[in-house]
This record gives C-alpha cells, sequence and structure tokens, in this order.
C-alpha cells in the first residue's frame, strides 16, 4: 500500500513532514519545506499505487532454485 508519506517524498526527496495515521489532513511541514497540495499528493498516490499494481507479476516470480 502506498502512503501519504511514500507520496509526499516521491514529489520531494528531501522533505520533511509528519502526518498522523496516514491522514492527509493532519500533515505537519517541518523545516522550512514547500508545502505540497493535497490534490498533487492524492494524484501522486494514485500514480505510485497504479506502478506497483502494474509490477505485481515480477513479485510474483518463481525461480529455480
Amino acid at each position: 500500500m502506498i502512503t501519504v508519506i511514500d507520496a509526499i517524498l516521491a514529489i520531494n526527496p528531501n522533505a520533511k513532514v509528519t502526518c498522523n495515521n496516514e491522514d492527509i489532513d493532519t500533515i505537519q511541514w517541518h523545516d522550512g519545506t514547500a508545502v505540497i497540495s493535497k490534490t498533487d499528493i492524492e494524484a501522486k498516490m494514485v500514480e505510485l499505487q497504479a506502478d506497483y499494481d502494474a509490477k505485481q507479476y515480477q513479485r510474483d516470480r518463481i525461480y529455480p532454485s
């Protein structure tokens, strides 16, 4: 599952942020990190989840020992 923090860090890898229980409404930005809109975060979450889902076949591969 893609988290709010995953999405934020995908947009800004240097972000300093906290969030309670993955609730997008509780995001706190720290150390002067530029605020990212909820819309942008939600869009990135959808994008990352789609990418993750598209690669399920890779995680399901069985390699001979």
